[in-house]
């Protein structure tokens, strides 16, 4: 059974930083696109970023609110894809989730969340 399970999280000051980072229990090469998505309280799940593994190169793509601030990063022989935070908002507080794409599929699998709150 595929399991993400996310790490990293925590409480930050606006202007912080944190990585997170998402475990897969199998390994990364199976998913075409891994990525992170956020749900703050009261509003719907949101894209965050994305990365797709096409050969041997990636493709990233992230919202517009956080462009230049986050990166998107995997590691394959880690079977682990990073989310790089900087210049942290009070509007990045959120419930991060990761979220995995099978490889010449529809299927997707979620991680249980981690939550990241920045204090203004």
């Amino acid at each position: 059974q595929v399991q993400l399970v996310e790490s990293g999280g925590g409480l930050v000051q606006a202007g912080g930083s944190l990585r997170l980072s998402c475990a897969a229990s199998v390994s990364t090469f199976g998913f075409n696109v891994m990525g992170w998505y956020r749900q703050a309280p009261g509003k719907q799940r949101e894209l965050v970023a994305t990365i797709a593994s096409i050969n041997s190169a990636s493709s990233t793509n992230y919202a517009d609110s956080v462009k230049g601030r986050f990166t998107i990063s995997r590691d394959n022989a880690k079977n682990t894809v990073y989310l790089q935070m900087s210049s942290l908002k009070p509007e990045d507080t959120a419930v991060y989730y990761c979220k995995a794409r099978v490889r010449y599929s529809s299927i997707d699998y979620w991680g249980q969340g981690t939550q990241v709150t920045v204090s203004s």
